[in-house]
């Protein structure tokens, strides 16, 4: 099993940089062609939604980013630092997005942050076959995954 961690500040042009690297390794470890214009876009989400939440929330901490290639499965968790609602797990799109909802904004951005969220979550749900939202006490992720062909062994 071969992973790829990549943490970054939660600045939006350094989102870019995730989508590039997310897509080089997605093609290392044999994703379909066809499929890495969705590993971009959905990383790009999902990188975005959680500096969005960082600087909302008026975290330090580096944006997580792991990329792991698996026998059978090429998988990607975006993390966040940002507490979850009740400090328990929960797993529910609609638990995650009410975090940040409710934070003092500064001027120029909505009243909510809930809406976009949702939004972000709706398109990466939209992108991904197999996403997983997990909030937390200590932060949420956003679990990713795609198929990859089986490793054919050349004689």
């Amino acid at each position: 099993m071969a992973t790829v961690e990549l943490r970054f500040s939660a600045q939006p042009e350094h989102v870019r940089t995730a989508r590039l690297v997310a897509a080089a390794v997605a093609r290392r470890a044999g994703v379909d062609e066809a499929a890495l214009d969705e590993v971009r876009l959905a990383v790009g989400e999902a990188c975005s939604r959680a500096v969005g939440l960082h600087r909302s929330n008026g975290i330090t901490a580096p944006v997580r980013v792991v990329l792991t290639e698996e026998e059978k499965t090429f998988s990607i968790e975006v993390g966040d630092e940002v507490p979850g609602p009740g400090g328990a797990a929960e797993t529910e799109a609609g638990s995650a997005s009410s975090r940040g909802s409710g934070s003092a904004g500064e001027p120029g951005e909505p009243e909510s942050d809930a809406g976009e969220d949702e939004m972000g979550l709706a398109v990466i749900s939209g992108l991904v076959d197999d996403v997983e939202v997990v909030t937390g006490k200590d932060g949420g992720v956003i679990r990713m995954s795609w198929p990859t062909p089986q490793a054919t062994i050349v004689p």
